[in-house]
């Protein structure tokens, strides 16, 4: 197998391992950049150990799956000559993950990420521990922006080193930087959409359009596809599957956020209506509640981006429940998993794929509260 400067050949990724392959590409990628980062001293040295832990402190690693699984279902085989290059510049998608969870954290005033502080927190602690001069939170949350930044540098670090031949990284390049741009613009809107106050579940279905799922599913599978060289039609039914189990997922996860376990979801409790995230269920709600109900759409609108109680947060749910919301949001999900598998059975992805692309699907839409 090729392999990028730098990195060693691997084994080819057997059934089952594709997590610990995933992680094999990350840990050994920076081990790269050590040359570089030693030379700027240990306060850098110790931001990358940050990101280092952060990415590799568990996960499920969707976003390679479905670009390796992308690659494989248009007729490649684990054992190509370019299977590591492949792999390794699916890999760099946790790199996108980690510079958009860490600015996240930080827009969302997020204090745990997967059951650990958040970057900006722990970094927020550091100078609490230390006694430093200046403001204790500033300087976490100006440094995990940086970490942050560093990841997306070293995400495109790693695809260009990843070994990729000629014909394959001309292709992967314009999809790269599609997503990256859809998944920074999609925040964007997100942001705008709790400050300018925009409760349509058109604007919520277009956030979740480009800041979830564009890069979570439809991307990842774009490039895979891309990768494999793959003809138009299956690119085209990878993207109409991605992008309808791409919002279902980004619509599970709106559920999650307000009716989910803690111990499942890494975050407390509740945790997005703190946040006064306008997601898709919030929008069901108070278009219902706006005609039948004045007292809840007032309730809701009042307690969204306030610190609400554990109490609080019970009373919500019952009202978002009784309001119909959560049955709407449902069937939405139902709606969109199984428009997204009739576009993947119609397509000429290979057996193999359709049957893990449908696994995968079903797990990451699946009711887990």
């Amino acid at each position: 197998m090729s392999a990028g400067p730098g990195t060693p050949t691997r084994q080819p990724v057997g059934a089952g391992s594709l997590v610990a392959a995933v992680e094999d590409r990350l840990t050994g990628f920076f081990r790269t950049r050590r040359e570089i980062v030693e030379p700027l001293g240990p306060v850098f040295v110790a931001a990358t150990e940050a990101l280092e832990s952060f990415v590799l402190r568990g996960g499920k690693r969707t976003r390679p799956a479905f670009a390796w699984t992308g690659w494989l279902g248009a007729g490649r085989d684990p054992e190509d000559p370019q299977a590591d290059a492949v792999l390794t510049a699916c890999s760099a998608l946790e790199l996108v993950q980690a510079c958009a969870l860490i600015h996240d954290d930080i827009i969302d005033s997020s204090r745990t990420r997967r059951g650990f502080p958040t970057v900006h927190v722990d970094y927020e602690q550091r100078h609490l521990d230390r006694r430093w001069a200046g403001d204790a939170a500033q300087y976490g949350t100006s440094v995990a922006i940086l970490i942050g930044d560093l990841a997306l540098a070293w995400a495109d670090d790693m695809t260009r080193d990843a070994g990729l031949d000629a014909g394959a990284q001309a292709r992967f390049a314009p999809v790269w930087a599609a997503m990256r741009t859809e998944v920074l613009g999609g925040q964007l809107l997100d942001i705008h959409g709790e400050a300018g106050g925009d409760e349509s579940v058109e604007a919520a279905m277009r956030i979740n359009r480009y800041k979830t799922a564009a890069y979570t599913i439809e991307r990842p599978l774009h490039m895979g596809a891309a990768l494999a060289g793959a003809h138009p039609e299956l690119v085209a039914a990878y993207r109409e599957f991605g992008t309808d189990i791409g919002i279902a997922f980004q619509l599970r996860d709106d559920l999650l956020g307000v009716f989910g376990d803690p111990a499942v979801t890494g975050k407390p409790s509740g945790d997005d209506l703190r946040e006064g995230k306008r997601t898709v269920l919030i929008a069901e709600a108070l278009q219902r509640a706006d005609g039948t109900n004045p007292a809840a759409a007032a309730l809701i609108r009042t307690s969204l981006g306030t610190d609400v109680t554990p109490e609080q947060v019970a009373e919500l749910r019952t009202v978002l429940t009784e309001l119909g919301a959560v049955d709407a949001v449902e069937k939405r999900i139902t709606s969109l998993t199984e428009q997204a598998l009739t576009a993947l059975d119609a397509s000429t992805a290979t057996a193999d794929a359709k049957r893990q692309l449908r696994a995968m699907a079903l797990a990451a839409t699946a009711r887990a509260y």
